[in-house]
């Protein structure tokens, strides 16, 4: 009966939290900010960094009036276009200025959500999934729709690297941004990260493009976030040594980029690192990278008949 009401209510029987997908052309979604009267639009420039609470990264290029920043009021937008080029909101975020990174290019806005809006399907199926699925003592109905919010655009994986001495860590993150004005990243690693206080201290990471054909070996990084990594012999790949840190690239990767960080911020769930880039090295041509969408936005591009394909 119950797969029978899902397969009515949603379409598809297999419910889960996130899709992974890859983009073959370009991506569909747009997210638009709205600074008091004034729009801007930060498809290619906001990224979630912080998960509780939720807190967005945006970057404005050639922006450094701090104070007017700190007074305003933000809102964003996230929409996507169908196959005839209409544009529609799929959900909505009311925002609240929580810090700022003043660079000679831009500034970076960090952003804690207030208020969220999905419109992906009608409330009460959003409800029942929530209940169904989703509902656990540590996430909200509102932190799913902040949730659906930030990954109703497409969130590109992405492998990191760290080494100091004979310690190392390797794990996938898709918190994290690429700001190509200044050549600098930014990113929001877990305090519960066993390398975290490593990197801070050191102050090196690195991050390495990779294939989307290796989904699988990619989310088995993923325990690495808290119990760290085995004996590096006993990696189920090989590795490379990237040529300025020394550190490990699994031999796999599209390219990578050593990365010196230079400031932290304390976000809540999340650290900020902000970081500029040393050196960066191609090292084969890229088959499409992996993406994680949010499985709302996976039911709304499927009604559609406009899904990326899934990996």
């Amino acid at each position: 009966m119950m797969r029978a009401i899902n397969r009515l209510l949603f379409g598809d029987t297999q419910i889960r939290e996130y899709a992974t997908v890859t983009v073959k052309e370009t991506i569909r979604e747009k997210v638009y900010l709205k600074i008091n009267e004034t729009e801007y639009e930060v498809s290619q420039n906001q990224w979630l960094l912080c998960l509780d609470p939720s807190v967005f990264g945006v970057w404005l290029s050639n922006q450094n009036n701090i104070k007017h920043f700190q007074n305003a009021q933000y809102s964003m937008f996230f929409t996507i276009l169908s196959n005839t080029g209409k544009e529609t909101t799929v959900s909505a975020l009311n925002l609240d200025f929580f810090d700022s990174i003043d660079d000679d290019t831009g500034l970076l806005l960090l952003l804690n959500v207030k208020t969220s809006r999905i419109h992906h399907l009608n409330l009460i199926s959003a409800r029942l999934l929530f209940n169904k699925y989703y509902k656990k003592p540590q996430t909200s109905f509102n932190q799913l729709k902040a949730f659906a919010s930030a990954y109703s655009y497409p969130r590109r994986v992405r492998i990191i690297s760290f080494r100091d001495g004979d310690y190392y860590n390797i794990f996938p993150m898709d918190l994290l941004g690429v700001i190509k004005p200044g050549n600098k990243y930014v990113f929001g690693l877990r305090h519960t990260n066993t390398a975290l206080a490593r990197i801070i201290q050191t102050g090196k990471i690195v991050v390495s493009e990779v294939p989307f054909e290796y989904k699988d070996v990619i989310y088995k990084l993923g325990s690495h976030h808290s119990a760290g990594a085995p004996l590096i012999e006993n990696l189920p790949f090989k590795v490379i040594n990237s040529e300025r840190f020394d550190f490990y690239v699994p031999d796999w990767a599209n390219s990578y980029k050593e990365i010196s960080i230079t400031k932290t911020i304390n976000l809540g769930s999340h650290m900020l690192l902000w970081g500029e880039v040393q050196n960066e090295c191609e090292l084969k041509k890229s088959t499409g990278h992996l993406f994680h969408i949010h499985y709302l936005l996976y039911l709304y591009q499927k009604r559609k008949g406009i899904l990326y394909p899934a990996v």
